[in-house]
């Protein structure tokens, strides 16, 4: 009894010191080491020397970083601006009406959520460029001074992080508060009255949250400036640090202020959000609460007819865009069939295509990442909700920290902690290899994993795995037997997510790919900077659509194939029994 009582202690803490190690591996060293570099910035090189805090105030006073600064500051706030309005209005529309594009909406948000910046950035450029198709075909002169424009990029990125707020406000709508907005009426207050003071307050988390997400992930965004680059000049904090160690010399004071910077801007946003969510309550959820029904109204069809054309332009413009110009020989020469070839699809495909290695680079460093990002985002879930260690909250903080941390950061981060001299001695000196991107890919893909495993996890009571202990179940075989068959769909759900996240991630593999080693994103930016577009927008659908296949062919043999190849099993071996039971016989 005495060792049973030590076994059930130890192993939650072990356990929770070893999950608390990997992020500190993963994510907070590499954090550490940007910020540190900043005032020591030869520490990483063998080199003790302290450079004081002026280095710090140098952002006022030089002028690509402080137009850095002010850029990513001005389509933060902005995309956060209209961001939020647009998710808000299409949550409320979708909870409020019974549409009949409510499925279409809620595809195209995940969608834009999971796809990354870059390829809807491309699309755009291609529809607004001078000879883009919305000169040649549309005859729309002033498209190309309205996109590259601050304004235009305000409005690309606008499209590009609404889902935040859309999702956030969507799933606090799920519950009715009539009873509320009926007693403020009872009091007095007109419709306006009643959205303004009752409704909108109370959606406050949702919308402080869903604002949160849109200003973080907005400012530290690779992909639009990088599929900027060619064509408009707009600096940002996050392309800044990439140019900074893509110049020569290479400019890692540069990069260490700004990614000082950009992290700083993120962490007071947090902590704004945070003071207001505590200034007050906004509990309005009863025991005679019931879920929103959504109502039929006549003139549905308007609504329907609304979101139709948002989501046109959200997806149909940029991904329709990019399959016109694929079929395209030459971009100025419009659209004819003196222009259409199928050309850039065949390269793709030849022996020589480096985007094609790439792709299956891709796909394998995806692979691993979603594996080992599952698998830690399981172990967080569990250590989180099933066990009483000490540091869960540390846990906790730095999951959700990861979450903002910007992937050009995190990379500065990996290159100062896995480029030393003395790792090579020990066979860990991963920069330089595919392993350090596996590395950065699942420190990218942990804090997606985490979130989704956290909401699935507690749904299961603790009484369960508390009975298998008592009955001297250990802890993988409390995993295997109970923990993982309940959380099948999330298990599921969780790694298609990190493994669809991590091929697409421009940031982390252009800041860390090896030479001589491409992956996906990496080629198809190239390809894109060399304004070969055709080429560039043919591999984005190619390689997109097949990662697609991939998930949903991987996701049906999950859920269909294991019942079906069970079901065969079970039919063959009672096909051999009744054949046994006939031999007797005979």
């Amino acid at each position: 009894m005495p060792r049973m009582l030590l076994n059930k202690r130890t192993a939650p803490t072990l356990l929770g010191w070893g999950v608390l190690l990997l992020l500190v591996i993963l994510i907070v060293l590499p954090l550490l080491a940007v910020l540190i570099q900043i005032f020591l910035p030869g520490i990483f090189f063998g080199e003790l020397n302290f450079a004081g805090f002026g280095l710090v105030f140098d952002i006022f006073e030089r002028k690509l970083w402080s137009k850095s600064l002010t850029n990513s500051l001005l389509l933060a706030a902005g995309t956060t601006v209209f961001g939020t309005l647009l998710g808000t209005m299409l949550a409320i529309l979708r909870s409020t009406y019974h549409l009949k594009s409510r499925i279409i909406l809620d595809f195209t948000a995940w969608a834009l959520l999971i796809m990354p910046s870059f390829i809807i950035a491309q699309g755009w450029v291609l529809f607004a460029s001078g000879k883009g198709i919305a000169v040649t075909f549309f005859g729309l002169d002033w498209m190309p001074s309205f996109i590259f424009h601050p304004i235009g990029l305000i409005f690309i990125m606008t499209l590009c992080k609404f889902p935040y707020a859309y999702l956030a406000v969507t799933a606090a709508l799920e519950w009715n508060m009539n009873n509320l907005i009926a007693a403020a009426r009872l009091n007095g207050a007109n419709s306006w009255n009643s959205i303004t003071t009752v409704q909108i307050p109370l959606l406050m988390p949702s919308l402080l949250s869903g604002a949160a997400l849109i200003f973080m992930d907005a400012i530290g965004d690779f992909g639009l400036p990088a599929s900027l680059a060619a064509v408009y000049s707009f600096p940002t904090l996050s392309y800044s640090i990439y140019s900074a160690l893509y110049t020569a010399p290479i400019r890692f004071d540069m990069a260490g202020v700004l990614s000082f910077y950009l992290v700083l801007i993120i962490f007071i946003v947090m902590a704004i959000q945070l003071w207001a969510l505590r200034k007050g309550s906004y509990s309005y959820i009863s025991g005679q609460s019931i879920r929103k029904n959504a109502i039929k109204v006549r003139f549905g069809w308007l609504f329907d007819g609304f979101v139709v054309c948002c989501l046109i332009i959200m997806l149909g413009i940029p991904i329709g865009s990019s399959i016109v110009v694929s079929f395209m020989d030459t971009l100025g020469n419009g659209i004819s069939l003196n222009n259409f070839t199928f050309r850039h699809y065949q390269q793709f495909f030849s022996v020589d295509s480096a985007t094609l290695e790439g792709f299956f680079n891709s796909i394998s460093i995806a692979l691993l990442a979603g594996i080992l990002g599952l698998i830690i985002g399981l172990l967080i879930g569990y250590v989180l909700v099933f066990t009483d260690f000490k540091y869960r909250k540390w846990i906790d903080s730095i999951s959700v920290i990861s979450l903002a941390v910007p992937g050009v950061v995190l990379g500065i981060g990996y290159i100062f902690i896995w480029n030393q001299q003395f790792l090579e001695a020990i066979h860990l000196k991963l920069y330089g290899t595919p392993a350090i991107l596996v590395l950065a890919s699942v420190a990218g893909a942990i804090p997606i994993a985490a979130r989704l495993m956290i909401g699935a996890v507690t749904k299961i009571p603790p009484s369960q795995l508390n009975a298998a202990a008592l009955q001297g179940a250990g802890f993988f075989k409390r995993m295997q037997s109970i923990l993982i068959p309940l959380l099948r769909s999330s298990l599921l759900t969780a790694g298609l997510t990190a493994f669809g996240t991590s091929i697409f991630d421009l940031a982390i593999t252009s800041i860390l790919y090896p030479p001589n080693y491409i992956t996906l994103p990496v080629a198809i930016n190239k390809a894109f900077e060399d304004l070969n577009y055709g080429y560039a927008t043919a591999a984005t659908i190619i390689s997109g659509s097949l990662v697609i296949v991939i998930m949903m062919a991987f996701k049906w043999f999950i859920e269909k194939g294991f019942t079906w190849l069970a079901a065969l099993g079970k039919k063959e071996r009672k096909h051999v029994i009744n054949r046994t039971e006939r031999i007797k016989e005979v």
